[in-house]
This record gives C-alpha cells, structure tokens and sequence, in this order.
C-alpha cells in the first residue's frame, strides 16, 4: 500500500511539473503548435526548442536508468519490448499526427489545457477518449 501511495504521488508530481512546462512554453495553445506545423507560411520554430529540450532531459534519464538496477518505487522498469515497424504503427502515427495538426493538442497538452476552462481542449479530450473506448473495444477485442 505504502509502495502503491509513493508511485501515485510521483506520478502525480511527475504529470503536474510535465503540465506547468507545457503551460510555462506556451505549448498549451493550438496556435503554437499549428504555427510549427505552417513550414511555408509564418513558421513558429519554438516548439522545436521544447521537442529539444525534453529530448535532451529523457536523454539524460535514460542515461540515468541504465545504471539503476530498478526504480524507487517498483520491482522493474516497464520498458516497451523491442519490435518491428509494422502497418498498425503507421497508422497509429499518422492518426495522431494528424489529430495533432488538426487539432492543435497531443494527449498531454490537451489534458494540461483542461485546466484553462475553454471548450477546446474539451471536446478534444472527449474524442481522445472515444477513439481510446473504441479502440479497446474493436481492435484489441480481436486481439
């Protein structure tokens, strides 16, 4: 119980710091995001500054894991077992590459935009939640 408290707690920790980086960068509005994406139009480079700077953090952390037999709070790491790129990856990419574009939000942004009140970020989490309810039904139902 004591473990499962601490692994709450440090996911909450973790989600609340990712979300105040996501708000203190400016990348909880769509505008930004978009603005990236417009390579031929006016282009906002600063979301290739966060991509960076979070490339370089998890770097460095998973600089740090490979040296620790396993983490505070569990028994393992839960790493995604190494496999091929195959036809679902693809397409799961692309949908949310575009639900990116389109929408301006990733999952994480979105739900950190909760917390502004607009309807936006909403009705996006809404219809993330629909396509991860439909998914689990259809997809790995026939798994």
């Amino acid at each position: 119980m004591k473990r499962h408290l601490a692994q709450v707690a440090t996911a909450l920790a973790s989600g609340s710091l990712f979300g105040f980086g996501l708000s203190l960068s400016g990348m909880l509005n769509p505008a930004r995001v978009q603005g990236f994406l417009d390579v031929f139009g006016n282009w906002d480079p600063s979301l290739a500054f966060v991509l960076g700077g979070a490339v370089c953090v998890a770097f460095a952390a998973v600089q740090l894991m490979k040296r620790l037999a396993h983490p505070a709070f569990d028994a393992s790491f839960h790493l995604p077992p190494k496999g091929r790129i195959d036809p679902r990856l693809i397409i799961g990419s692309a949908i949310f590459g575009a639900g990116w574009g389109l929408g301006g939000f990733c999952p994480g942004p979105a739900i950190a935009s909760l917390s502004l009140g607009r309807l936006e970020p909403v009705l996006f989490v809404l219809a993330m939640l629909a396509g991860m309810a439909a998914h689990d039904r259809f997809v790995r139902g026939r798994q």
